[in-house]
């Protein structure tokens, strides 16, 4: 018997086995959020030609969709792939698995973390086969090797997020300290390590900054053609518990509807059907579904849409001003010492640094817009979201100009005043008081 934080008697459980019920408690709880939801509108007489059986494969089905799990959608014609992740509901078991690690980080010691990890990935393997397995039909199926893998992803992701958030540091997490590490290198490798860093951290922010702006603009967009969206909802008839399924489902995929309008914002687009095109120099969508939140999507080109475009290069400009104001420019450095006229030198400092950065941040805009995109798996709704490869490219080539911008105007930003400005220090006198040397009683 031990004593619990709180003083109370328990018996000792294996952290494997708390691993396993931490995590069995969260893959039930992420399940009771989809069953609530789908049995009310099945009470409310929404699916009316489904048995409560075929309710609960539904809400399963629905619970595999939000930890990424493809479905293969056979509707009487060929069977299509059901693969639009609606990353919204993905913040559910994220958030969840993210809680758990803390509790595991809290229970075990750095060498015994992975036990616990073991058997949570373990359980939460069991349970996605598990639903894979009960909860396949012949219209919606799912291979149970990819129920028991995929949910991994995301919830791999959230437990390592919450196991480091409690740990503090890595060396507690991996037993390992990356400073030390890094203070046996040579000076040459820590620079290059600080410079490649800071290049990362830059590329991240222009990324950010291009998803929150794209964010505002959907925003505006809803806004703009709220009348159009509230038709759509009536011409429906959703009733009370259908429009509150209809707002949850919506929400869901709000943000892949931001990163969507990011992409348009870089000038590759999206798309919302096969042959269809949403971007700032052409607009071709034909019939959309009668789904109220696509009522914001622009059926003709706007006026201002070339200003969007700015966009990245602004967000590059910020990342290349934060770059600046990080003083970790050491490639700048080792050219200064190798070529002598220092404008050279600098200028392919700078091209280097844009170049570096915009490859990294088309990188990482490129997975977002590959995991906001997808299909439905139903007539032409099998092309959903951003043109990967023209996403990543437009992206990486904007915010590398935005960069070099940046980092060139960001001096003058800052406004620091010249030397013959700053106040004149006091001279130190060279003499000494010898009745200051005497020592004190």
């Amino acid at each position: 018997m031990t004593l619990g934080p709180r003083g109370h008697r328990h018996l000792p459980m294996p952290l494997w086995l708390q691993g396993a019920v931490v995590f069995l408690q969260a893959a039930l709880l992420s399940a009771v959020i989809v069953l609530v939801p789908v049995f009310a509108a099945w009470f409310a007489g929404g699916f009316a030609d489904r048995s409560a059986a075929s309710a609960a494969r539904l809400a399963g089905q629905v619970w595999l969709l939000l930890h990424g799990t493809p479905l293969t959608v056979a509707t009487g014609g060929d069977p299509g792939v059901f693969s639009l992740i609606p990353l919204g509901g993905t913040l559910i078991p994220l958030l969840l698995a993210w809680r758990g690690g803390r509790r595991l980080a809290r229970a075990s010691y750095t060498d015994q973390l992975w036990q616990a990890v073991v058997g949570a990935l373990g359980v939460y393997a069991l349970a996605g086969m598990g639903t894979a397995y009960i909860c396949s039909t012949p219209e919606v199926s799912v291979p149970t090797p990819l129920g028991a893998l995929v949910p991994l992803v995301p919830v791999t992701v959230g437990l390592l997020g919450g196991v480091r958030r409690e740990a503090g540091s890595w060396s507690r997490l991996v037993g390992v300290d990356p400073a030390d590490a890094v203070a046996r290198s040579s000076q040459r490798m820590r620079w290059a390590g600080s410079y490649l860093w800071s290049v990362l951290r830059a590329a991240g922010l222009a990324v950010l900054a291009v998803l929150a702006a794209g964010a505002v603009l959907l925003a505006v967009a809803l806004a703009v053609n709220w009348a159009d969206i509230i038709t759509i909802v009536e011409a429906l008839h959703p009733g009370s518990v259908g429009a509150a399924a209809l707002t949850v489902g919506q929400l869901a995929v709000l943000p892949n509807l931001a990163i969507w309008t990011a992409s348009y914002s870089s000038g590759a687009g999206f798309a919302v059907g096969a042959g269809t095109t949403v971007s700032p120099f052409t607009t071709d969508v034909g019939a959309l579904p009668a789904v109220p939140v696509l009522g914001a999507i622009p059926t003709t080109t706007p006026t201002f849409a070339l200003l969007t475009l700015l966009i990245p290069v602004i967000a590059g400009m910020l990342a290349g001003w934060w770059f600046l104001r990080e003083a970790e420019n050491h490639f700048d450095d080792w050219l200064a010492l190798r070529i002598k006229p220092r404008w050279i030198s600098a200028t392919l400092s700078t091209l280097v640094l844009g170049v570096a950065a915009g490859a990294v941040a088309g990188l990482l805009m490129g997975l977002a817009a590959w995991l906001s995109g997808g299909g439905i798996g139903l007539g032409r709704l099998t092309e959903l979201g951003p043109h990967l490869g023209l996403t990543a490219a437009l992206t990486a080539a904007e915010v590398a100009v935005g960069v070099v911008l940046g980092y060139v105007v960001g001096p003058w930003l800052e406004r620091q005043p010249p030397l013959e400005e700053l106040p004149a220090r006091e001279p130190v006198s060279a003499t000494v008081d010898v009745d200051d040397l005497q020592p004190t009683s």
